[in-house]
């Protein structure tokens, strides 16, 4: 058994657009940008949806890799990977602790080791099936 949970939307800005891309989605969503303690990433203060809902995360890019990714976060990353490529997903990229992978849709997503202090509140369980 192990637990996931949609954790952060992550919108990928071009270096040249990123403080514009800040600015408009900040005030957009009524949310103040947050530094991380990593340099390409901006975190916009607040969940989305409120308690347990994901957080939106501003990251800094080639131009040519624009995009809208969806973060699930999960204690079991090995067996995420494996329970998404049961549905269709298909692995990316293996990187350090996390796995990029793509939809049968095309669309990228990232699997992610749990971070967020709620974890697992709201989490959905899922019965390991390796």
């Amino acid at each position: 058994m192990h637990r996931s949970r949609l954790a952060t939307i992550v919108i990928d800005c071009a270096e040249q657009d990123y403080e514009q891309g800040l600015d408009f989605w900040s005030h957009a969503i009524g949310k103040e940008p947050v530094p991380t303690d990593v340099p390409r990433y901006t975190s916009l203060r607040g969940r989305v949806g409120g308690e347990g809902g994901p957080f939106l995360l501003l990251q800094r890019v080639p131009e040519k890799e624009r995009a809208i990714h969806l973060d699930i976060e999960t204690d079991d990353v090995g067996a995420e990977v494996a329970r998404l490529e049961r549905l269709g997903a298909r692995v990316k990229a293996r990187i350090s602790r996390h796995v990029v992978m793509e939809a049968p849709t095309g669309h990228a997503f990232c699997v992610v080791p749990a971070y967020r202090k709620d974890f697992p509140a709201k989490a959905t369980e899922w019965a390991d099936d390796r």
